[in-house]
C-alpha cells in the first residue's frame, strides 16, 4: 500500500473555523441576544464563511478528500448565496412571499445537510456532531421560515450556537493535533 503524500496542509481546520464564526454570528442574531449579529454575519458570509470555505473545499479536492471537498465547497457557496439572497433577492420579494422564499432556500440546505450527515459518521465523532447539530439547526430554521415563527427561529439559533461551538472545537482539535504532531484534543476517528 502506498502512503498518501499531501502537497498542501490540512484545510479542514480553516474551513471549520470559517464555518463556525459565520454560523455563530448569524445564530446569535437568531437567538435575539444581539440582533446586530446579522450585520456581522452578512460580512462574514461573503468573505470568511463564503470565500475562505470555498478555498478550503478546493484544497480538499487537491488532497483527494471527497467529503471535505463537497462539504466546504458547498457551505462556502451557501454563505455566498446567503449574502446574495439578503442583499439582492430578499428586498425584491413581496412580504407575503418571504416565508416561502426563505423556507425553500433553507429546505434545500436541510436536505443536503441531512444526507451529508450520513457520510460524516465515517469521518470522526467530532465532525458527526457538527453535522447532526447543523441538520437540526436547518430543520428548525426551515420550519421557522415556513411558519413565520420567531420561536422556531430562536430555537434554531440556539442549536446554531451549539453547532458553531462544535465546529470550533473540531477546528481547534485539528490545528492543535497537527501542530503538536500528536492527539492533544480527541476527535474520535470513526473510519478504519
Amino acid at each position: 500500500m502506498t502512503a498518501v503524500v499531501h502537497r498542501v496542509a490540512d484545510p479542514a481546520p480553516l474551513g471549520l473555523a470559517a464555518f463556525a464564526m459565520t454560523t455563530f454570528a448569524l445564530s446569535i442574531s437568531n437567538t435575539n441576544i444581539w440582533g446586530p449579529g446579522a450585520d456581522a454575519a452578512l460580512a462574514l458570509a461573503l468573505v470568511y464563511g463564503g470565500g475562505v470555505q470555498l478555498l478550503a473545499g478546493m484544497w480538499e479536492f487537491v488532497r483527494k478528500n471527497t467529503f471535505g471537498a463537497l462539504a466546504f465547497t458547498s457551505y462556502g457557496a451557501f454563505w455566498i448565496a446567503y449574502y446574495v439572497f439578503v442583499k439582492f433577492v430578499a428586498p425584491g420579494v413581496k412580504a407575503a412571499d418571504a416565508p416561502v422564499a426563505v423556507g425553500v432556500f433553507l429546505l434545500g440546505w436541510t436536505i443536503f445537510t441531512f444526507y451529508m450527515t450520513v457520510p460524516s459518521f465515517r469521518v470522526s465523532g467530532a465532525v458527526a456532531v457538527v453535522f447532526v447539530l447543523l441538520t437540526i439547526t436547518f430543520l428548525l430554521l426551515t420550519i421557522g421560515a415556513f411558519e413565520s415563527s420567531a420561536t422556531w427561529n430562536k430555537t434554531g439559533g440556539w442549536v446554531g450556537v451549539a453547532t458553531a461551538a462544535a465546529a470550533w472545537y473540531t477546528s481547534f482539535a485539528g490545528v492543535t493535533n497537527e501542530t503538536f504532531k500528536r492527539t492533544v484534543l480527541p476527535t474520535y476517528p470513526l473510519a478504519p
